[in-house]
C-alpha cells in the first residue's frame, strides 16, 4: 500500500520530541532537528528514513525497519522521496526538505531518484 504525506511541513505542537536531532541508522551521520516548527523524517545526508509510523505522524508501527529511498517525483505538493521499509516492504512519499537553513537535504542525491 502506497501512503503520501507533508511530513516536513506539517505543524507539530504536541509532539516537541519528534523534532530532535538523531543519528542516522543508515549512515551514521549526525542529523539535526529542523529550524521550523515541523520534524524530520529521513536522514538529510542518506535520506534515509526509519518506519515509526502505520498513519502518517502517528509512531504506531512495530516494524522499525530502515526504510531506503528508492524513487522521487515533482508535484503540486512539491519534490518527494519515496521510501522502502527493508524490512516488511511498506512504502511511503515524503516531502524533501529543502530549506532549512543547518542541512538541506541532499539535492544531488535527490536527482538521481528522479
Amino acid at each position: 500500500m502506497l501512503y503520501e504525506t507533508r511530513v516536513c511541513v506539517i505543524m507539530i505542537k504536541t509532539k516537541k520530541s519528534q523534532n530532535s536531532n538523531f543519528t542516522c541508522e543508515n549512515c551514521g551521520r549526525d542529523v539535526l532537528r529542523l529550524v521550523r516548527e515541523s520534524f524530520r523524517n529521513h536522514c538529510p545526508f542518506c535520506l534515509y528514513s526509519k518506519h515509526v509510523d502505520d498513519e502518517p505522524g502517528d509512531r504506531a508501527s512495530t516494524c522499525h525497519g530502515l526504510m531506503a529511498p528508492i524513487g522521487a517525483k515533482i508535484s503540486a505538493k512539491g519534490q518527494q522521496i519515496l521510501h522502502k521499509c527493508e524490512n516488511c516492504g511498506f512504502t511511503r512519499y515524503n516531502i524533501f526538505c529543502d530549506d532549512d537553513p543547518n542541512q538541506s537535504d541532499d539535492y544531488e542525491l535527490f536527482l538521481r531518484l528522479l
